[in-house]
């Protein structure tokens, strides 16, 4: 029996994210994940790619908003609330992708200028903004957040048991910031899952994810090094592209809950890397 083990929400995009026992699922994806992002002068989305450091910042939910601290400089904090008078706004860039998005406040942009030492401000997408998946794997009507591509990511206990069985040191699974992890099953069982069912939730993988450097960074101290993405490469490889974890689009709203069970419906023909 498959089982949910793991629900993350990561607010704003590349900050840390929050373990949650139980999530809502909304039409963009999980409620708050990703709905706040980071963006440089130009408005384009800023990321641990070119900021490590970002790995250093961890977020709180609170009943009014989100708390920001910094992992090594505990008197460093801002809040962040729900609730804004949304003065400014701007089309950003994420990706391919230009979207509509708010600016928050003025001086929430100063804490993380300053904290990040890079100018920058923070946006969020509103509910008229609709951003589309990509196209090319799902229904014109499906959208997301602030999210690479999809709304959702799914990871399985016993892929990354199977990596870390080759690994000297040992990677968490936050370094590949999953959505939903489940335990039982083998390793990269979810590379197969065509469909599932969480309750009365429809998920459907639609593509194998592929992995950049930023697993490579620790999550704790902010550090890039060359694993596990390395290791990866020598078996979880195809088109040039290392790939870990499955992207999922889904239809309905409701609830997940840690214990929950996943019930596969439809299995794709053949394994994606053999």
């Amino acid at each position: 029996m498959l089982k949910i083990s793991g629900l993350f929400i990561y607010p704003i995009k590349s900050l840390g994210g929050i373990s949650l026992n139980k999530a809502q699922v909304t039409s963009r994806g999980l409620e708050h994940d990703r709905r706040w992002m980071l963006v440089d002068e130009q408005n384009r989305f800023l990321s641990q790619r070119e900021i490590p450091e970002m790995a250093l910042l961890y977020v709180e939910l609170t009943p009014n908003g989100l708390l920001v601290m910094h992992k090594k400089q505990p008197e460093e904090f801002v809040a962040v609330p729900f609730l804004f008078d949304a003065n400014e706004e701007a089309v950003c860039t994420i990706w391919d992708d230009q979207c509509l998005a708010e600016f928050v406040d003025i001086e929430i942009d100063k804490w993380f200028s300053k904290i990040l030492q890079v100018k920058c401000r923070l946006v969020y997408m509103p509910k008229n903004t609709r951003r589309t998946v990509d196209q090319r794997y799902a229904a014109p009507n499906q959208i997301t957040s602030f999210a690479d591509a999809f709304s959702f990511l799914l990871i399985g206990e016993a892929s990354l048991q199977e990596l870390n069985n080759r690994l000297k040191e040992p990677v968490l699974m936050d370094r590949f910031r999953p959505n939903l992890v489940f335990t039982g099953g083998e390793a990269f069982q979810e590379d197969r899952m065509a469909q599932f069912k969480i309750g009365d939730l429809n998920f459907y993988g639609v593509k194998p994810c592929a992995r950049c450097p930023v697993v490579n960074i620790n999550q704790e101290s902010g550090i890039s090094g060359k694993e596990p993405l390395k290791t990866l490469a020598t078996y979880r490889k195809k088109n040039n592209k290392v790939y870990f974890g499955q992207n999922l689009v889904h239809d309905g709203e409701g609830s997940i809950s840690i214990g929950d069970e996943l019930v596969i419906k439809e299995l794709k023909p053949e394994k994606f890397i053999s």
